[in-house]
């Protein structure tokens, strides 16, 4: 079975007014890539708190982030095949991507799913320890959207792997 499709996006911060900065996937491959988002003008909620977790400047995201419309396109080019994608915090992730979407004035090709739909209730029970453990054994770093998406898929292919052993 290949991995499934997961989307991790990292904001400027959490409720009213919160914009995604970052896209990340992590492929059925197991490859990941990532998009910085450009903030729109009428974007300015801020949150320190946020930047202190995923590290990306206000001031980067001007500098190095990609157009809104550019990075809509890309998640469609990306996903538009496979159809669907799947996050672990998917209230939140959902709300920024229409919010992208919107903006760039498209629709997406694909879904967005949360990723407890996959999950066993096994692989549920498992899941806190098993993602600490991956974080630990392949050092990953958090709070970025592609790392975050990859530490997903290699934590649900090891609970995968645990409970079938079982």
């Amino acid at each position: 079975m290949t991995l499934p499709t997961l989307l991790d996006i990292e904001a400027s911060g959490f409720g009213r007014g919160s914009y995604p900065i970052e896209v990340g996937l992590a492929r059925p491959d197991g490859s990941i890539c990532a998009f910085l988002v450009q903030p729109l003008e009428e974007w300015t909620h801020w949150d320190p708190k946020a930047e202190l977790l995923h590290g990306i400047s206000r001031d980067r995201l001007v500098r190095e982030g990609f157009p809104v419309r550019q990075v809509a396109r890309w998640l469609n080019d990306e996903l538009g095949e496979i159809g669907i994608a799947y996050s672990d915090s998917w209230g939140y992730d959902n709300t920024w991507l229409s919010l992208l979407f919107h903006h760039a004035g498209m629709l997406p090709s694909f879904r967005l799913e949360a990723l407890r739909k996959l999950l066993s209730e096994d692989q549920q029970a498992l899941w806190s320890t098993i993602k600490e453990a991956m974080i630990l054994e392949r050092g990953i770093h958090r709070h970025r959207a592609g790392d975050d998406a990859r530490l997903l898929q290699l934590t649900f292919q090891r609970t995968r792997e645990l409970t079938r052993a079982n």
